[in-house]
């Protein structure tokens, strides 16, 4: 029985072309929008801000936001913006400063416009915000009832952005298909929101198998490339749709609970969002025991250089102890694994864990 779900399909407008961000000026125009917030980072604006339009019809500060999504931050941004009169933010940027401005969009009643500097995540296209402590552990996500008014992508800042923030958005949204999978693979009869969901989630694994390798080459060369467009696409458009059509019945499941689990542990603090959860599919799918799909994605996460275990992202096992506690975080009440096939335990997903980390070794000796 599917519970009431709401539909949040996509942005309010999205343009992905050459000279996007070029058209903000006419947006800014079309919305009355005479005072902005312009908020950034440090390391991509010093490459976006060449390329960000003058606007000279229009009032606007620039602010560089400290690096994390929390609700310190969120609270100073939200000050800031009633102080000065602001009508509306735009973000320049990846995930986390996106989902920033989402979040303090939303206590102000405000549009946030999005430029997307990276496609790692599915955040420009989706009204939801995770949100983190100060010392980077993940709290919770946020769902707010307001589309996202514009997201403009310029491939050409993308195309110039980090590979390996490329390759950690394409670990995030292939576990789209996965965590998707699993949860409408229950459902007798989805709805047709469902249905446009599950499709999505189908589109993300199959354009990120067949194109991925050649979007990244695209971005060793520095040359434009279908196939790199539909990868950025992908990661934000398509991903974003999953979760936008299908609600809790597309959003996450296992891999991101593993995630989000992680994050209380230091050592994996520097490890990308996209790279733990693409870890965390492999943990998922040992707990529906589907070795076999595993092996059928390992060649492909070594061409990309996707974690494969534990011992791949941090170079050094975990201790029992932190493995335990991993666990344990992973299968608290309300976390997105108790909507797999159940029940899943603390002690499930330690076994399952270990039984990755063994996996892999034997496989690495036998070759």
């Amino acid at each position: 029985m599917v519970e009431k779900l709401i539909v949040r399909g996509a942005p309010q407008e999205y343009e992905c072309h050459t000279g996007a961000w070029a058209t903000l000026p006419e947006h800014l125009k079309r919305r009355h929008l005479k005072r902005i917030l312009v908020l950034h980072g440090l390391k991509s604006w010093e490459v976006a801000k060449d390329k960000f339009p003058n606007l000279p019809d229009v009032f606007v500060r620039f602010e560089r936001y400290n690096g994390e999504c929390t609700y310190e931050e969120r609270d100073r941004i939200v000050e800031l913006v009633r102080d000065n009169d602001f009508q509306a933010i735009v973000v320049v940027g990846g995930g986390k400063i996106t989902d920033l401005a989402k979040a303090s969009a939303h206590i102000l009643r405000i549009p946030v416009l999005i430029l997307p500097t990276l496609a790692a995540t599915c955040a420009a296209a989706t009204p939801l915000s995770v949100m983190y402590d100060q010392n980077g552990a993940m709290i919770r996500y946020d769902v707010f009832p307001e589309s996202n008014a514009l997201v403009l992508i310029e491939p050409e800042i993308i195309l110039h952005s980090p590979i390996e923030l490329m390759i950690a958005g394409i670990g995030d949204t292939l576990a789209k298909w996965y965590e998707a999978d699993v949860i409408i693979s229950q459902l007798e009869k989805p709805p047709v929101e469902v249905e446009i969901a599950y499709f999505a989630a189908s589109k993300c694994r199959e354009n990120l198998l067949k194109l991925s390798l050649e979007a990244i080459r695209s971005m060793e060369t520095k040359e434009l490339n279908e196939a790199f467009i539909q990868v950025v696409e992908t990661n934000i458009l398509v991903a974003g749709m999953v979760g936008g059509f299908g609600d809790r019945y597309g959003r996450t499941a296992g891999a991101h609970s593993i995630h989000d689990a992680l994050t209380i542990i230091p050592e994996t603090h520097h490890i990308l969002h996209g790279n733990k959860v693409a870890y965390g599919v492999f943990v998922q799918l040992v707990l529906e025991g589907r070795l076999d799909e595993i092996e059928r994605l390992l060649p492909f996460y070594s061409a990309l250089g996707l974690p494969t275990s534990l011992m791949d992202m941090l170079k050094a096992p975990l201790s029992l102890d932190s493995l335990k506690a991993v666990s344990i975080r992973a299968t608290e009440e309300g976390e997105t694994i108790h909507m797999m096939k159940g029940p899943i335990t603390a002690e499930k997903v330690e076994r399952a864990m270990q039984e990755l980390e063994n996996y892999q070794i034997e496989k690495r000796v036998r070759h």
